[in-house]
């Protein structure tokens, strides 16, 4: 069976996308921990992100610093915060997350639910400051 963020790449499930290209795709998080918190994810699903190809690895992290620095622009954060977890959905993503303090890096602080039109606002705040994927 797919996992939730395939089925949400293949647009079997909604996402709010703010990059895509052959390799990847970065959606905003249904529970961010603040806002424009989004994932970078691999279109191929890998459960470890120790076993991502060294090149695909490099992509992901490309991308995560240009959602990142768009995040920056959009959002004004002093800093912008790198984790890659992975209980939570077995395949790989990068969480991308605009931060404040330190606790923006702390799961129990993430949003139960966001409504889709808040979403929806920060995707197309960050797309704006995106190059083409």
């Amino acid at each position: 069976m797919p996992s939730v963020f395939s089925m949400i790449i293949s647009r079997d499930l909604p996402g709010h996308f703010v990059w895509e290209d052959d390799d990847c795709a970065a959606i905003l998080s249904i529970n961010p921990i603040q806002t424009g918190h989004a994932l970078v994810i691999p279109r191929t699903e890998i459960d470890h992100w120790l076993d991502v190809p060294p090149e695909l690895a490099a992509h992901l992290m490309t991308v995560a610093q240009k959602v990142g620095t768009a995040q920056m622009a959009v959002f004004e954060p002093p800093r912008v915060g790198l984790i890659i977890a992975g209980h939570e959905v077995p395949h790989t993503h990068l969480h991308v997350i605009p931060m404040f303090s330190v606790g923006d890096l702390s799961f129990a602080n993430a949003e139960a639910s966001v409504p889709s039109e808040e979403l929806a606002r920060a995707a197309e705040l960050l797309r704006s400051h995106l190059p083409p994927g």
